[in-house]
């Protein structure tokens, strides 16, 4: 995994990597990522390393998801014109995620774009809900130092 020290968003955050930075406040910096999914494709990192959601404090990430919100408006209003955004987070390694320093991805659409995030999206079906909504309420209990014995 990513160390703060061979972290390239740690060295684009203190400026020795070089970027094309488009936002920046005392907590969160966004810049366009290099391999971009759509035209406007943006990037949005906490200042301080975090390696993925387990890791970040929970302001860090509201802070981040904050500026994603406000750049996913912007490309809106912008001369890309676009028509929404994808806001995506790929937390961990069987996420996809391939630089361990939280980024949240804010992707512009456009009307019949050809982008496919969500195939099959209509046709799928829940399986054991009950189960699986119990499971993630034993998890927040358990994120809340509760008993779920």
């Amino acid at each position: 995994m990513t160390t703060v020290e061979s972290c390239i968003f740690c060295a684009i955050v203190a400026g020795d990597a070089p970027a094309h930075r488009v936002f920046e406040n005392d907590h969160a910096m966004a810049f366009l990522d290099i391999r971009p999914v759509s035209r406007g494709h943006l990037l949005v990192v906490p200042r301080e390393h975090a390696m993925d959601l387990n890791s970040t404090h929970p302001d860090a990430a509201v802070d981040v998801f904050r500026v994603g919100h406000t750049l996913a408006r912007a490309v809106r209003h912008s001369d890309l014109r676009a028509d929404g955004a994808n806001l995506v987070i790929n937390d961990g390694k069987a996420a996809f995620q391939t630089v361990f320093h939280l980024h949240l991805h804010v992707v512009p659409r456009w009307h019949r774009d050809r982008l496919r995030f969500a195939t099959g999206l209509v046709t799928r079906r829940l399986r054991e809900p009950e189960h699986v909504a119990d499971a993630v309420r034993v998890g927040l209990a358990r994120l809340n130092g509760e008993s779920t014995a």
